[in-house]
């Protein structure tokens, strides 16, 4: 936090400026209320002739609204400015994790950290920083404006004052604690709603909507409870600061009168201070108010810290070298290569294998082989922890990870689908590609039937997540992705066949042969009826490659891949 604030170090000094111009300008408005009263009230000085000392009443007053607008828009703006920086960083940060690391954050929980986090924040540098100068800075101005009029009574300001701020920090302790407590429920509030909402057709299939609206009260209620801890503690907080600054305030009237009376004291020094006591002890109370902004501020950003400054996790992104990839389909040397995920087993242990290109390999072997790891390796989420990735003889780190990326196409398992038209969610692969390439791309996926059926056709309006399309048809949407990726030089397909019937298995399947003349293409197989019309198929089991040749010599070897066929059979 004190980090960010060095963001707004100039606009925080000259809101404290204008703060103190405001308190000369309050001090020599108390000055002329006083000399008007004395005059008017005690020397009986008629109004009329009291008008030079309205006028700059007037002025004054005038002033000090000018000043308070202008303090309070310099740091806002400035505050505001910084916040927007935040998010974006911070979600620069999010995108720098990967899918590996965003995996340990679950959507609700930093959608909550975003959106409410960084609302706290900007709480704290709107107002609870310009408060904290204005608190320093305002009585010591007035205690100055006081002295010369009364040092007794700027003695007693000065000697009370401390009583605040220490019963501030002492409150302050609990305060802390109760703004944590209350902030992790809210992550885990919104972790919870957005998770709920997100597999609400799931959990009505299953009966289990009830449970979940119970759970999601009981969640409401604690966050509730926690909320009325935190607003009991500041309420507590406020009625001391009020008290003392009362006291304080009364103890100061309680000199003045009698000095007054025993004729020790002028009346319109007297009155000035009188005037001047509440405004003194005012920064300091309104300081206190805001305490719990600072405590959820600080919560805030102990649960963002996560985001920033943080290098990404090991298999995050490439190493960001700057050489082009190759224009052509590339060759990929897969050697000794070993990766674990973090906290978990290794998924794949010293691996090595030749994806030629113009060639269909196709990668199989039992779950947790690490067949879909490598793939994610080659996309550029992972890093190897050892081991290399050849690209035509380039390190694979040493490509520029955005241009890599641009020349590949990317069909997972369960492809996503984003809130829009079926046209929309298409020319994500390519937004500038032409009416044409589309019509082409979804008739050889075999999308263009499916569009056929729709009610609106292109403009269906999809959910998220694909709501609206069936398993298989979301198969063939991640197809026509690929293929409308003219310039993708590597397919990496992971499982494309897996929702689809035998027909339509066999009509993919002749796709990805075509587009093998002209790419590498890699392909995890499940099943392996689909690894069958491979070209070369490798075995993995354990994170290893433990065999590897043409289907049909596999078949005949009667090793690890006759052996899962045998299993699959079964």
């Amino acid at each position: 936090m004190r980090r960010e604030a060095r963001g707004i170090r100039k606009p925080l000094l000259r809101a404290a400026l204008l703060s103190g111009l405001l308190a000369l300008a309050l001090a020599g408005q108390a000055w002329l209320l006083a000399g008007l009263l004395d005059q008017a009230v005690f020397a009986h000085v008629p109004l009329g002739r009291l008008w030079p000392l309205w006028l700059g009443l007037l002025l004054l007053a005038v002033l000090r609204f000018a000043l308070s607008v202008g303090a309070r828009r310099t740091v806002f703006r400035a505050a505001q400015h910084l916040a927007q920086e935040l998010r974006a960083r911070l979600l620069r940060g999010a995108q720098a994790l990967g899918p590996y690391g965003l995996r340990a954050q679950a959507s609700g929980d930093l959608i909550t950290r975003l959106v409410d986090g960084i609302e706290a924040i900007l709480g704290y540098f709107a107002r609870y920083l310009p408060q904290l100068g204005n608190a320093l800075l305002l009585p010591a101005l007035l205690a100055v404006c006081v002295f010369p009029a009364d040092w007794l009574s700027g003695l007693v300001l000065l000697l009370t004052a401390p009583l605040i701020p220490l019963f501030m920090t002492l409150v302050g302790k609990a305060a802390g604690q109760a703004s944590e407590r209350r902030y992790a429920q809210l992550t885990r509030l919104g972790a919870a709603f957005i998770e709920a909402l997100g597999g609400l057709v799931t959990l009505r299939q299953l009966g289990a909507a009830e449970r979940c609206a119970r759970r999601l009260d009981s969640e409401c209620e604690e966050y509730r409870a926690l909320t009325m801890q935190v607003l009991r503690i500041a309420f507590l907080s406020a009625l001391v600061l009020e008290f003392f600054a009362t006291v304080s305030i009364a103890v100061v009237a309680v000199l003045i009168g009698f000095r007054l009376l025993w004729g020790e004291l002028q009346l319109r020094a007297g009155l000035f201070v009188l005037l001047l006591a509440p405004e003194f002890y005012l920064p300091l109370r309104a300081l206190g108010g805001l305490r719990h902004t600072r405590m959820d501020a600080l919560a805030a950003a102990q649960r963002l810290s996560v985001l920033d400054d943080v290098p990404p996790v090991s298999g995050a992104r490439l190493a960001g070298g700057a050489r082009a990839a190759p224009a052509g389909p590339p060759e990929i040397r897969i050697e000794r290569v070993s990766y674990a995920h973090s906290g978990r087993a290794a998924a794949l242990r010293e691996c090595s294998i030749v994806l030629k290109a113009r060639r269909v390999t196709a990668l199989v072997g039992d779950t947790g082989a690490g067949k879909s790891t490598l793939l994610e390796l080659l996309l550029g989420f992972a890093v190897p922890d050892a081991g290399r990735l050849w690209v035509d003889g380039v390190d694979l780190t040493g490509l520029d990870p955005v241009q890599w990326r641009a020349r590949l196409a990317w069909v997972p398992q369960q492809p996503h689908v984003f809130e829009g038209s079926v046209r929309d969610n298409l020319l994500l692969a390519a937004p500038e590609a032409g009416a044409d390439a589309v019509r082409l791309a979804a008739e050889r996926s075999g999308l263009a039937a499916v569009i056929a059926r729709l009610p609106k056709g292109w403009d269906t309006a999809l959910g998220e997540r694909g709501l609206g399309l069936s398993g298989g048809e979301l198969q063939r949407l991640a197809l026509a992705r690929a293929l409308l990726r003219e310039q993708a030089a590597v397919w990496l397909l992971d499982e494309p066949t897996a929702h689809l019937d035998p027909d339509g298995a066999h009509a993919v399947e002749a796709v990805i042969r075509a587009a093998a003349a002209t790419r590498t293409v890699v392909l995890v197989a499940h099943r392996l009826s689909a690894a069958r019309s491979a070209d070369w198929v490798a075995v993995l089991r354990a994170g290893r490659v433990v065999e590897q040749g043409t289907p049909l010599e596999l078949e005949r070897t009667r090793g690890a891949y006759a052996d899962l066929l045998q299993a699959e059979l079964q």
